[in-house]
């Protein structure tokens, strides 16, 4: 009878997860099934042609490396904050270490004239993906701990971006400007959550627009970039041939595309279409209608990162989910420029979607760490909810029953031993 009681019993429900968790989850699985179909769209044809395997190279390896990804962001997501909050200093010493090794002849893997991997073959990785995140974690630290430090400028300077300014430098020098741009939008943005005077920023933007400004006229492979974007079609076979073929590549799929798997571009016209440029392929085949899930995907992103934000209880909780969301906006926001045709060429991937190994690990891992907050604060909900629930308030009105017939009872009790002792006066008088 006892067991059987028991499986009758109704089993404790699950407190449900909040909305922005969900919307977060389902963007981010969304993205990434769209990112394998069209990497393997996108290299299939060229990798055939080129009688490099079956055309499945690269699918593989994405759908290898977004495994090891959900994996890293299924294990943030528990316990993830508490984790990397303490060994912040760590990654940021080490990404700073993997960046000078990454510049060194001999240690950093060359590729189109670009030294940013390290590592063998397949396994290479870049340290500037790492260097994102560890300033997020970073500053975010900082910030939390001295609030006070960002209302004056020289406090700002030293030293967030004295260690920002260092890794943007180190970044640059690779050459990759992109992921520099997007470290210096990603503590900018922090740095607007945290409360800094906004004419601060603007000192900042002039620095940096300067910096952008020298760096093109002593790089000439910078300023070839800086010319092309100006006007692409004047140098449409040599600097500006690929922001050329990706506006061809968008401009011929029209409102809903060629249709799956028909793009002509990425066949030899349109260089790195399955990681930088995917988004002109995404345009080619699925059209207007594909591109703008796409952004709204992302939107779904931004509107849960900021409400994970926003309900995150301690200060440094509401800046790691703004920052980390806003490393995951500002990266896929410059790439789209960039196809666009609305910012210089820069390198940077679509996050989730272009085949990038280290940027997709990082990017799921920044979604585990927003899932950690938000779960964070549903856990301490949930330990204020259950004074909320049915069986306490059943619990409590039963224990205020008591209570009320336990004081009645003493004034009843009471009441009768005042009249006792009255009587008992009146008939002594």
């Amino acid at each position: 009878m006892p067991a059987a009681s028991a499986a009758r019993a109704p089993r404790k429900r699950a407190r449900p997860r909040p909305v922005e968790q969900r919307l977060l989850l389902t963007a981010t699985l969304c993205l990434l099934a769209l990112g394998a179909v069209m990497v393997y769209s996108a290299s299939s044809a060229r990798n055939l042609l080129q009688g490099d395997g079956n055309g499945t190279t690269y699918l593989i390896r994405f759908v290898g490396f977004g495994a090891i990804g959900l994996v890293i962001m299924q294990v943030l997501a528990r316990r993830g904050v508490e984790l990397l909050r303490h060994l912040t200093p760590i990654l940021l010493i080490a990404s700073f270490g993997l960046l000078l090794a990454v510049l060194i002849p001999g240690i950093g893997i060359e590729v189109n004239g670009a030294r940013r991997w390290i590592g063998p073959g397949t396994l290479s990785f870049q340290p500037s993906e790492l260097m994102k995140l560890s300033l997020v974690l970073y500053v975010a630290q900082f910030l939390a701990a001295h609030p006070r430090r960002v209302r004056s400028f020289k406090g700002m300077v030293n030293p967030i971006m004295v260690v920002t300014g260092g890794a943007a430098l180190l970044v640059a020098a690779e050459p990759d400007l992109g992921t520099a741009i997007v470290i210096c939008l990603s503590v900018c943005a922090l740095l607007v959550a945290a409360g800094v005077p906004l004419r601060y920023l603007a000192y900042l933007a002039g620095a940096g627009l300067a910096f952008v400004l020298l760096l093109a006229v002593v790089q000439p492979y910078q300023q070839a970039r800086l010319t092309a974007f100006l006007d692409p079609w004047a140098s449409k076979s040599s600097t500006g041939f690929q922001a050329v073929q990706g506006q061809i590549a968008l401009g011929s799929g029209g409102l809903l595309g060629r249709g799956l798997g028909q793009s002509i571009e990425k066949i030899f016209y349109l260089p790195e279409a399955h990681t930088d440029f995917i988004l002109a392929v995404i345009g080619e085949e699925l059209g207007v209608v594909g591109v703008s899930v796409v952004t709204a995907l992302f939107g779904m992103i931004a509107w849960s990162g900021l409400r994970i934000a926003r309900a995150a209880t301690g200060a440094y909780a509401k800046l790691l989910a703004t920052g980390l969301t806003s490393l995951i906006l500002c990266q896929a926001t410059l790439n789209i420029f960039v196809v666009l045709g609305i910012a210089p060429l820069t390198g940077v991937p679509l996050p989730f979607i272009s085949y990038g190994p280290t940027n997709l690990a990082v990017m799921l891992a920044c979604v585990g760490l927003l899932l950690n907050v938000a779960e964070a604060q549903r856990a301490g909900l949930r330990l204020v909810d259950p004074a909320a629930s049915p069986r306490a308030r059943t619990a409590a009105g039963r224990d205020g029953g008591v209570a009320a017939a336990d004081r009645d009872r003493r004034r009843r009790d009471g009441g009768a031993r005042r009249a006792g002792a009255g009587g008992r006066r009146r008939a002594a008088g």
